[in-house]
């Protein structure tokens, strides 16, 4: 009898190990039941040279990310993939999906994600960015086209367009799966929130910033939800700078616009920024081993984040004439034979 009791708490104390192990194993099952577009909603028509399809995959949060995949017809074997992800604050359904849509015309697999937080991923609280979560979103997409049958998990790479630029080059800075990084008109997002546009803000400014935004952080938490910055100004005011002039161009028009893109609407949470801030991106840049290439605008800004990068595989290229919203959709300007080749030289 003694023996019997023995060997039921053995199995009632085993039995509730693999329990517990179970509870804290992350499955695919244990993903967001999201609800994803079916229809075509992009900015940009839809290419007959590639197959396209909805996919998700989570990062190391347990957020659920939602990706379209663009295929070359007739692809066979293991192919090269690229990540693709950008604007700050736009949808895959924008200036990401043209890059990936084309990339996969000229015979690569691709993926283009809402970061999350955004778009249709997943991610709660709604409308806000962090250096550190949008950085493994990339890791994440890495982990995703890794396990692929039809990828070949030794020729990825990535490509990071505005403030997502910024975020692959971190990526690119920690996980050394990344052949290749691909930025286009990059921005750095904790510069920019720290510094301002052109590094106008000096330090007491910055303080003043810091107290605006957690005198926010107490109104949220007070009234139960996160105030929204507004997307980019509409209507423009006469005087608005250039830049701002060229956002609203491509955000607020028939021509970028979509529903569910925060620059087109509006926009983060205001406290995002305080992450950006305290937390700079790109501390380890300057160790990248893997090859890179940086495309500017002639008349865009952060170029000179290139002067931290070392080895013979990094590559600046400007664009004359150029700005920065000329390379989110522009196709006249896109260097995509350049992309193209050098994506074909570092995986293969």
């Amino acid at each position: 009898m003694k023996r019997i009791t023995f060997l039921t708490v053995a199995f009632l104390c085993l039995f509730g190990l693999i329990e517990s192990l179970a509870q804290n194993t992350y499955s695919y099952k244990d993903m967001e039941q999201l609800d994803l577009t079916k229809e075509w909603d992009k900015t940009f028509p839809k290419s007959d040279k590639v197959n396209h399809s909805k996919v998700t995959f989570h990062n190391r949060y347990g957020i659920t990310l939602v990706a379209d995949l663009y295929m070359p017809k007739q692809a066979t074997g293991k192919l090269a993939a690229i990540a693709v992800s950008g604007p700050f604050g736009a949808v895959k359904e924008q200036s990401s999906g043209l890059y990936a849509q084309t990339l996969a015309e000229r015979g690569f697999l691709t993926i283009a994600f809402d970061p999350s937080f955004t778009g249709e991923s997943g991610g709660q609280p709604r409308y806000v960015a962090s250096p550190d979560i949008n950085t493994e979103d990339f890791c994440a997409a890495v982990d995703y086209l890794s396990t692929r049958n039809d990828v070949d998990s030794e020729r990825i790479g990535i490509l990071g367009i505005c403030g997502w630029g910024g975020m692959a080059l971190n990526a690119a800075a920690i996980d050394t799966r990344i052949k290749a990084t691909v930025t286009s008109t990059m921005y750095d997002m904790s510069r920019v929130n720290a510094n301002g546009y052109f590094d106008s803000m000096d330090a007491g400014q910055r303080y003043e910033l810091r107290q605006q935004l957690n005198a926010q952080r107490t109104i949220d938490y007070r009234n139960g939800f996160y105030e929204r910055a507004g997307g980019v100004v509409d209507p423009l005011p006469a005087d608005a700078p250039q830049f701002v002039k060229d956002y609203y161009a491509y955000y607020k028009t028939s021509r970028g616009y979509h529903k569910r893109s925060l620059n087109s609407n509006n926009g983060w949470n205001k406290t995002s920024s305080l992450s950006f801030i305290n937390m700079p991106i790109l501390t380890y840049s300057n160790e990248i081993r893997s090859a890179i290439l940086m495309i500017h605008g002639e008349k865009a800004f952060s170029r000179d984040a290139f002067q931290k990068l070392k080895g013979d595989n990094k590559e600046l290229l400007i664009i004359p004439g150029a700005n920065h919203t000329d390379l989110y959709d522009n196709l006249k300007v896109i260097p995509f034979d350049k992309i193209e080749l050098f994506f074909r030289e570092y995986l293969k």
